[in-house]
């Protein structure tokens, strides 16, 4: 039988009184990039502080690669890697001289901490900025410089906490690429409250509201949840907005501006060809459609209502 490489069991905490998370139980067999999505506050933090033994849980029982993280906390700790949202770095130190204090942190036989820092730069492309101090690197690449003390030691597991908050587009797409390349060698759990990243970024999704687990499942079977429900057109002779609601299914419809309306339905039943047939018919010169899929907080709202997440 395969050994998981993550095992959360029926994972609580609260502080005080209140309940961060309760119960949340999930597995990672293989390798790949597992997205754990969440609103702000939802307890994510507190899954991922637990899982990398930063916080002790109230309740249940966290495994890495075997190791019990509260039974054998070394052992479970030298499996993983953690880079929390804010960067543990330090900026007045060079990549290189960083890198090595984190290698020795991590217990690297002092013979092997110039290979294992020299392979941590490569695989983040920091390689030529070895000599350059933190403080003068860009935000994209402060957080290359991040996942390479993550990865230093080569660990089974890497978790990354809000990985792509701050950068600018180009980085962020630079960040997206590097995790995928990192996920082929080994688990990385990616916890983000952006619906968008997980979609371009992770094979798998964990959901956390109101700190339960909601969904469970591969990111092609979210897609399919997540149902479109309004949608954009752009009409070159457009009538008056009232006209819209006239029309079966169409339950609101808003003006963007002179010739794009946001219309929402009830039902998707050919909504779309609907429309078309009665701009046609009409002449309403109906140049673009579009549909949109609901809000990451409509679809919070939904999924806390389902009894039970898939495992």
């Amino acid at each position: 039988m395969k050994r998981s490489i993550v095992s959360i069991e029926n994972l609580s905490h609260r502080y005080s009184k209140d309940w961060a998370i309760r119960d949340i139980s999930f597995e990672i067999l293989e390798v790949g990039v597992l997205g754990l999505l969440g609103s702000n506050g939802a307890g994510k933090s507190t899954t991922m502080n637990i899982l990398c033994g930063v916080l002790s849980q109230t309740a249940g029982k966290v495994t890495i690669d075997g190791a019990d993280l509260r039974l054998e906390p070394e052992l479970a700790k030298r499996k993983l890697g953690f880079l929390p949202q804010n960067a543990p770095l330090h900026l007045d130190l060079t990549v290189d001289e960083y890198l090595i204090y984190c290698a020795y942190l991590r217990d690297i036989p002092k013979g092997k901490i110039s290979y294992a820092v020299d392979q941590a730069k490569e695989k983040c492309g920091i390689s030529h900025f070895g000599k350059r101090l933190i403080n003068n690197l860009s935000g994209g690449y402060r957080q290359r410089v991040g996942i390479a003390q993550a990865i230093i030691h080569h660990p089974k597991l890497v978790v990354l906490d809000e990985p792509t908050n701050g950068l600018d587009p180009n980085q962020i797409l630079e960040v997206r690429k590097l995790i995928k390349e990192i996920a082929e060698e080994r688990s990385v759990i990616f916890s983000t409250h952006m619906l968008s990243e997980v979609q371009a970024t992770c094979r798998d999704i964990k959901m956390i509201e109101n700190g339960r687990l909601v969904f469970a499942d591969t990111m092609e079977a979210f897609n399919n949840y997540i149902l479109p429900d309004s949608m954009l057109i752009t009409m070159n002779n457009p009538p008056e907005v009232s006209s819209f609601l006239e029309i079966g299914g169409i339950t609101d419809a808003q003006v963007i501006s002179d010739k794009t309306f946001r219309l929402r339905f009830s039902a998707s039943d050919a909504i779309s060809q609907k429309i078309i047939e009665i701009s046609v018919a009409r002449g309403w010169e109906l140049s673009e459609i579009a549909l949109e899929r609901s809000s990451l907080d409509e679809i919070f709202a939904q999924l806390s209502n389902r009894p039970q997440p898939r495992r």
